[in-house]
């Protein structure tokens, strides 16, 4: 049940500052922000910990991993779904965007055969209230790929989708302009021969010619007729990004080169970033790595991506690591990707916004996220 809510002694991080102070809540709502010590004896004591907003995840396929933990194995999809919204939670996310993929390089990989199970069964979970954190959805449209139109237009419809994306990975551009990663990373993920692989390159060419053009030109158009953000994906070269903001995208994920991200902000996109290639001082695919962006300026957001825990990490690696303000490196895991998706209801501390928050103990080396609340509530 939602009631008053009054902490004390806690170390608030608002957009702009750190202060020792106490926070009021009621019936969800943020009632005040209080910057002295003098506090009654009622209340939880947060000793110090610091006390944050819940974090926003515009990024993470998470959920196919549990729906598909092992090759050929299909696990029950509601359970997959609890499991992984609990994990969401655990790690301080009160926000998450389930990032969908509408297909693949490999037709026949479980994201594209679970995809309508998984946007149906995080409905039922929805509507049956037993879900932890806010669940939207993030359509990754893969341009190549024939169905592509077909299966956008259903789902597009959903409520619950609020963010699109444009995917191109076919072989030798973008993410895998190496082709010798391209074999290396695809080889690896589906045990394919190099025969496999060569018949996968000159297919997935071939259709990307076919495809995309017309696939690319209907998803934007369909989406701004629903007032969606759209975001492009894996940009590598300065002309994928002007192209980008000239079709009105608004996020930059995952740049691939310094080049790319130094376009994105001359061209006003925000950047986006996976936390694992930050704390990992890397991208697996050879790509542009985080901290260098970080260093640069050239980061707006970070993405969990595969290990929702790396969220809440990755923010504070900006701090200790790079310096970066408390308040402006928090900003990128919850008031930034709040903004570029119109949750303005989120995303901060504020008086009058939502109380989704979360307590986290730094213990020297890692954050460590004690309680969670989401508008007044608590899931963990």
């Amino acid at each position: 049940m939602r009631g008053e809510i009054f902490i004390k002694n806690a170390t608030i991080v608002l957009p702009n500052e750190v202060f020792r102070g106490t926070l009021r809540v009621n019936d969800g709502i943020i009632l005040d922000l209080d910057r002295t010590r003098n506090s009654p004896l009622y209340g939880m004591d947060f000793e110090g910990d610091y006390l944050l907003p819940g974090l926003i995840e515009l990024h993470t396929d998470h959920l196919e991993n549990h729906l598909a933990p092992r090759p050929g194995i299909s696990w029950p999809s509601m359970a997959a779904i609890l499991s992984h919204d609990a994990e969401v939670a655990i790690s301080g996310i009160t926000t998450v965007f389930d990032a969908l993929a509408i297909g693949d390089l490999n037709e026949n990989h479980p994201r594209v055969r679970n995809l309508e199970e998984m946007v149906k069964g995080i409905g039922i979970a929805q509507n049956q209230h037993l879900l932890r954190a806010d669940h939207f959805l993030h359509l990754r449209c893969e341009l190549g790929y024939p169905r592509l139109l077909e299966v956008f237009e259903n789902l597009v419809q959903a409520p619950q989708v609020k963010l699109v994306s444009l995917m191109d990975h076919t072989p030798g551009q973008r993410q895998f302009t190496d082709m010798k990663k391209f074999c290396q990373y695809y080889q690896g993920k589906y045990g394919f021969n190099d025969e496999q692989m060569r018949r996968l390159i000159v297919e997935r060419k071939e259709k990307q010619k076919r495809y995309a053009p017309r696939h690319q030109k209907e998803i934007l158009r369909i989406s701004k007729e629903r007032g969606l953000p759209v975001a492009s994906h894996d940009d590598t070269t300065f002309e994928h990004v002007a192209e980008a903001a000239s079709e009105g995208v608004l996020l930059c994920e995952f740049p691939t080169t310094l080049d790319a991200a130094r376009a994105a902000r001359a061209f006003g996109l925000k950047i986006m970033m996976g936390a694992p290639n930050l704390i990992l001082g890397g991208s697996h695919s050879g790509n542009a790595a985080a901290i260098d962006l970080g260093r640069l300026k050239l980061l707006d957001i970070l993405s969990s991506d595969y290990v929702p825990s790396s969220l809440l990490q990755g923010a504070f690696s900006l701090h200790q690591e790079l310096g970066i303000p408390l308040p402006e490196a928090i900003a990128t895991v919850t008031l930034r990707p709040a903004q570029i998706v119109n949750l303005l209801d989120r995303g901060s501390l504020e008086v009058g916004k939502r109380a989704d928050f979360i307590r986290v103990k730094w213990n020297g080396q890692l954050p460590l996220v004690r309680n969670v609340w989401k508008a007044g509530v608590p899931i963990v």
